[in-house]
């Protein structure tokens, strides 16, 4: 994302594309690491701090398979191969749902403990969900961070609202031709409500 951003404000024009990991799963060191190092790409992993060697515990009550996530000395392998760590909260909340000190705690603190767990500066977050409010974004804002990303489909273009940008999802069902209609065409442009 700290790359992206130029192009986002227009310091910098081109065509280039942002990619971000969201949760912090183990697999994305293991697997998506070597790839990004091989073409010579970074990236971002948005990472829920207080579960960091856990698993995706806030996916149990839907059925979603249980999946490592990245400890802190794994979160730092991360870093050490050249890839960017972005906040998730701290327990991968629904901030909808929470009061606003708990939200305020779940954004704030969650910054706190990622710098302390890696050392430098986390400036990107990313809303679980990607449910958030303009409070919401208010309090990212506030908490020093640089960028926010939501769920809402679109390819990102210069001037968008750095607190709500959205983002073109490729899943593992995603095939060659899709990915390229998704980057390259208004597609995921058309999705966006």
């Amino acid at each position: 994302m700290s790359a992206l951003q130029p192009y986002l404000t227009g310091e910098r024009s081109g065509k280039v594309a942002g990619i971000t990991f969201d949760d912090g799963y183990l697999n994305n060191l293991v697997n998506a690491v070597p790839v990004l190092q091989r073409y010579g790409f970074s990236s971002t992993c948005y990472v829920v701090s207080q579960k960091l060697g856990g698993t995706n515990i806030w996916d149990l009550n839907v059925g979603i398979e249980q999946t490592a996530l990245m400890s802190s000395v794994e979160l730092m392998q991360w870093v050490q191969g050249g890839q960017e760590v972005g906040a998730h909260t701290r327990n991968h909340v629904h901030l909808k749902e929470l009061d606003a000190s708990s939200c305020q705690s779940e954004i704030v603190v969650c910054k706190a403990e990622l710098e302390d767990a890696i050392g430098q500066s986390v400036e990107h977050f990313c809303y679980p969900y990607g449910e958030f409010s303009a409070e919401h974004a208010n309090m990212v804002r506030a908490a020093g961070y640089m960028t926010a990303t939501t769920t809402q489909r679109s390819r990102c273009m210069a001037g968008e609202d750095f607190m709500a940008l959205p983002r073109v999802p490729v899943v593992r069902s995603s095939t060659r031709l899709a990915f390229w209609m998704k980057v390259a065409t208004a597609y995921e442009d058309r999705r966006r409500v």
